[in-house]
């Protein structure tokens, strides 16, 4: 199963995200149980994602 996790696990208390995958915890929760098309729908999302003071945005 395809999935963004590049084993950086620290969810930001501001914007809820993930500093290392970008996915909320509710998602990486529930990863395993999302349709191809929900995993791929979030994967497109996750490069309009950022972490707050992140200027440049998008994964680090």
């Amino acid at each position: 199963m395809k999935s963004p996790c590049n084993k950086t696990c620290l969810i930001d208390r501001q914007s809820g995200l993930c500093a290392g995958c970008l996915r909320t915890a509710s998602e990486i929760a529930s990863w395993a149980s999302y349709s191809d098309r929900q995993r791929a729908d979030i994967m497109a999302d996750l490069a309009d994602r950022h972490l707050p003071g992140d200027a440049a945005g998008g994964r680090r």
